[in-house]
């Protein structure tokens, strides 16, 4: 058992407080730049260097506008309606993935017509470029002590004080750091490298990442104010993520049975 005890302060300037969460923000925004531009100097890519430095600005308006407003619909609504003028206070925190997700997309549909290239064009460029960055997300999470996991009694479960009961914990935070971004990278970076069917990539991504989400989920302690959604155990990110493993295993489906036609 480990007392959490990290200052999730950065850098502390008197007027000006730098988190570890907001350092893992441009981690993830400077990772994906890099593999981009890895990715756009392959041979037949159809991108270029330029476009993927603006293609990372896009994503990055549509990860905070989208992170922020799910966070706030999915997770806050009621207080939402009592105060709407919150959803601009960003100050507080509240970040939702699937509202980022949503503003990506947003992001990619609208750049992609500035540059002529189709949803899934953009979809399946982008999507091995995420995983470092959702990694980096819940290591910050880790270190700012927040969404932890339910009790445990297992040797490596940690005490997080933010909680408030002094009971070790499942440190869910780096589960995710080790499903979402680990191994998530790993398998969408080599399914990537090959040619693949168009809406292949993307599909993979939303089935992978839906399907660890759902998994943690059971061990992640649900949002106090909404609790489990039913049956004892539903939450809201489980909710937020089946919808993504069937698009997900659609979008694969389709891409190769579109294959198999061109083929023959």
């Amino acid at each position: 058992m480990w007392v959490h005890d990290i200052n999730p302060i950065a850098l502390d300037l008197g007027f000006l407080q730098i988190h570890w969460y907001g350092l893992m923000y441009l981690v993830g925004f400077a990772a994906a730049w890099w593999l981009g531009v890895q990715r756009a100097r392959r041979a037949g890519s159809g991108w270029t260097e330029q476009q993927v430095s603006d293609l990372i600005f896009w994503g990055a308006v549509g990860v905070v506008l989208g992170g922020r407003a799910g966070y706030v619909l999915f997770y806050q609504f009621d207080y939402f309606l009592a105060n709407p003028l919150w959803l601009f206070h960003v100050w507080e925190g509240g970040m939702s993935f699937h509202g980022g997700l949503i503003g990506v997309l947003v992001a990619l549909w609208l750049f992609g017509r500035r540059q002529g290239k189709s949803f899934f064009e953009m979809g399946d460029f982008t999507a091995p470029l995420i995983p470092i960055g959702l990694g980096a997300g819940r290591v910050g999470n880790f270190i700012g002590g927040e969404l932890w996991g339910r009790a445990t009694d297992l040797p490596w479960g940690v005490v997080f004080p933010r909680a408030g009961d002094g009971v070790p914990r499942h440190p869910s935070q780096l589960y995710e750091f080790a499903l979402e971004g680990v191994l998530m990278f790993a398998l969408l970076w080599w399914f990537s490298a090959r040619p693949r069917p168009r809406m292949a990539v993307s599909g993979l991504f939303l089935l992978l990442y839906g399907s660890f989400r759902s998994l943690i989920e059971l061990v992640r302690q649900p949002d106090e104010q909404l609790g489990f959604l039913a049956f004892d155990w539903l939450t809201m990110g489980q909710l937020l993520s089946v919808p993504m493993v069937l698009m997900g295993a659609l979008l694969m489906l389709l891409a190769y049975r579109r294959a198999d036609c061109r083929v023959s």
